[in-house]
């Protein structure tokens, strides 16, 4: 694809050059004449919400260039009238003014309802000598995006009103050309789209392939002609004959965390790990040797936390349950953790052993405000322990099974990854006119 033939100034710092031809206008300029066509969306109060109605649409449905369908709230007509709220139709453009990324815009779909949206969206109903889609992919390139970014205001949260957005230029070629751009660019990122939904789904199928294989061996093991038993908890069944059925309080000594008090702080900035459920979420590996945060060895004398061997099994007990990771070095936990020491059964066994019973952990989990897997409980929960050797061959066997599966989604992920940045990239040039595409873009 090549440039087109000549640029000029735009007299628009962070635009720069823009085709020979094209203008630059302000975002509010999009809009048709009239009342209410650049306007802010309406403020509707929690007492308001209904189960159906008219559909409120809300910033977490503004994607970039997107519209992502979740969070389903409505009002009823008699609140719409009461608050004078301004109707959304399909084909109007709706643009975030929060973060993040503070500007992001899409257009509004058909949902086959009436529709208003919330006080922080701005509504622009496209005048028709523009094409909507084209304001959309302006509104969702990254110069612009950052460009907003640098200048919203806004204390703990960025925000920009909705006079600055106003008046922030995009770049406007004639209409027929922003119609060729969209044509374009909508061609072109469904293909992408379309390529990234089925490495995605790829994904999803290799983490079931891992589910499945570590499943079966920490359940039935390795050898398919092994004469089989009852295990008598139901959510087993059958086990091999020669395994045993035991409590994790025969197997481990379980720790519980703690946090020191954040007021102190010579209790923190220390050299000691400590462990939460956010750090086990982020680590996103069998082990775990790091925190975002660490404590000093008053902070540990102070808080009732415990040090725990490297090979001790951490598992988040709150928010959420489930979760687990290999002690790759001498760490303690906060108290949305609790840890396993073993002392009769192969660590990483053991973690294989936990990963399978993540939905079983849940569940007897209990509490009002959110769950939380007492320690009684946790030691209590019921596992099948093969002979030592056998937990070693299981574990060796999962450890090669489960690397090549992460190392093909890792690969996957990263082409993902990469595919997602050429839709930016695209967008980018072909909306700001560094590519020429006004013949589909078959120009070179």
């Amino acid at each position: 694809m090549k440039p087109y033939p000549k640029y000029k100034d735009s007299g628009v710092e962070w635009i720069g050059d823009v085709p020979e031809g094209w203008g630059v206008a302000p975002v509010r300029s999009f809009a048709k004449s009239g009342y209410k066509t650049f306007t802010d969306g309406d403020w509707i109060e929690s007492p308001y919400i209904r189960e159906q109605g008219i559909r409120l649409i809300q910033t977490g449905n503004i994607g970039i260039g997107t519209y992502r369908e979740q969070g389903f709230r409505y009002i009823d007509e008699e609140s719409f009238l009461r608050f004078h709220c301004t109707e959304v139709e399909a084909g109007d453009i709706l643009i975030c003014r929060l973060a993040d990324p503070v500007g992001r815009a899409c257009l509004a779909p058909n949902l086959g309802v009436r529709m208003i949206t919330s006080v922080d969206v701005c509504i622009l109903k496209p005048h028709c000598e523009n094409d909507a889609r084209f304001v959309v992919y302006g509104l969702s390139s990254p110069h612009y995006l950052s460009w907003m970014n640098a200048i919203c205001r806004g204390g703990t949260r960025n925000r920009v009103s909705r006079s600055m957005l106003g008046s922030i230029c995009l770049q406007k070629p004639p209409l027929k050309e922003q119609t060729a751009i969209a044509a374009y660019l909508d061609h072109k990122t469904t293909q992408i789209d379309n390529l990234i939904s089925k490495k995605q789904k790829l994904i999803e199928l290799l983490k079931e392939e891992r589910a499945a294989i570590i499943n079966q061996a920490v359940t039935k093991g390795l050898n398919p002609d092994a004469p089989m038993k009852d295990s008598g908890i139901e959510w087993l069944g059958e086990v091999p004959e020669h395994w045993e059925v035991k409590k994790l309080k025969w197997v481990s000594k379980i720790v519980n965390g703690s946090t020191p008090k954040s007021s102190i702080a010579e209790y923190w900035d220390g050299d000691i790990v400590w462990v939460t459920p956010s750090d086990i979420s982020k680590s996103g590996s069998l082990k775990i040797s790091a925190s975002e945060k660490k404590i000093t060895h008053e902070g540990l004398n102070n808080c009732g936390a415990s040090i725990v061997p490297h090979g001790s099994i951490i598992l988040t007990t709150r928010a959420p349950i489930g979760n687990l990771a290999i002690a790759n070095t001498s760490l303690c936990t906060n108290q949305g953790c609790k840890s396993l020491i073993p002392t009769n059964v192969y660590s990483p066994y053991l973690f294989y052993s936990l990963f399978v019973s993540k939905d079983v952990l849940q569940s007897i989990g209990s509490g009002t405000t959110f769950k939380e897997l007492s320690t009684d409980n946790l030691a209590s929960f019921i596992i099948v322990l093969p002979p030592q050797h056998e937990q070693k061959q299981i574990a060796d066997y999962l450890n090669r099974k489960t690397t090549k599966i992460d190392q093909t989604t890792s690969k996957i992920e990263k082409q993902i990854g990469l595919l997602k940045e050429f839709r930016t990239a695209l967008i980018s040039e072909v909306v700001t006119g560094k590519i020429d595409v006004r013949d589909g873009g078959s120009n070179g």
